[in-house]
């Protein structure tokens, strides 16, 4: 009986053991940067060095004293604003990338293709915008494959293989199954809160936490459905050129094409 009792503890410990690679590759984070003064790059939290082992990418840390800024929205539907903010894009001469869902594929094609047509980089933000962390591999990959599918059906060109988790929520195993499969995840170095149409911060405000925040390298993400952005980007880019900034793209970010 002692035997019995001893061998089934033995086995549990050793399941246990093994289990503890799997648990940790499926652990859930929630990707942020401070905001820090003197425009100095926001340093990644410990517990999170792994993305860029996993083709994950925050700011370029290779620029230096280069002013350089990746420009990024995350955009679902339009509500007028997507269309203005494109509109100042183009006027400025800058390109941009978006990390779009299927809503916007589906109901706003001409809005996307005009993205295309406009020069900017199309990226996958998933087709439900849901958190992903707990997902299999398989149907993590259904989401970024059904929104390609989509895109190619609508806008007919490929999407580029560039990924941004939804509300920032990832676990290695996401990022894991994305590089394998010809993914690279863009985070971002700089983000405020301007997402809910509801609770925009005045003009003045929002202009004052972009400009005071910007640094070499950043990755800047932008949501293009906010009223305030669509007012103030215009003013943003004039006064950061003005500043020496330029604008990058993710393939410059990244080393190459997605």
């Amino acid at each position: 009986m002692k035997k019995t009792v001893l061998f089934i503890l033995i086995l549990t410990m050793l399941c246990v053991a093994l289990s503890i690679p799997c648990l940790a590759q499926n652990t859930s984070y929630h990707w942020y940067c401070k905001h820090v003064k003197e425009h100095a790059q926001p340093q990644i939290e410990p517990n999170m060095v792994f993305i860029e082992e996993l083709d994950g990418y925050y700011l370029d840390h290779e620029c230096g004293d280069e002013k350089v800024i990746y420009l990024t929205f995350d955009v679902g539907y339009e509500n007028g604003n997507v269309a203005k903010t494109l509109d100042v894009l183009k006027e400025e001469n800058v390109s941009a990338a978006f990390f779009i869902l299927g809503n916007l594929i589906t109901h706003d094609t001409e809005l996307v293709k005009r993205m295309v047509a406009d020069g900017h980089t199309v990226c996958n933000h998933s087709v439900q915008h849901k958190d992903m962390t707990a997902w299999s591999d398989a149907d993590f990959l259904q989401e970024l494959h059904d929104l390609e599918a989509l895109y190619k059906e609508h806008i007919g060109s490929e999407l580029a293989s560039f990924y941004r988790p939804p509300e920032g929520n990832f676990s290695k195993q996401n990022l894991a199954c994305a590089k394998a499969n010809g993914y690279k995840t863009i985070f971002w170095s700089f983000a405020y809160p301007d997402w809910d149409n509801q609770k925009q911060m005045s003009k003045e405000k929002a202009k004052q936490i972009i400009l005071e925040n910007v640094h070499n390298g950043e990755v800047m993400l932008l949501h293009p459905t906010s009223a305030t952005n669509a007012a103030i980007l215009g003013e943003v880019i004039r006064e950061l050129k003005s500043q020496g900034y330029r604008f990058g793209t993710l393939d410059e970010l990244t080393g190459g094409e997605a």
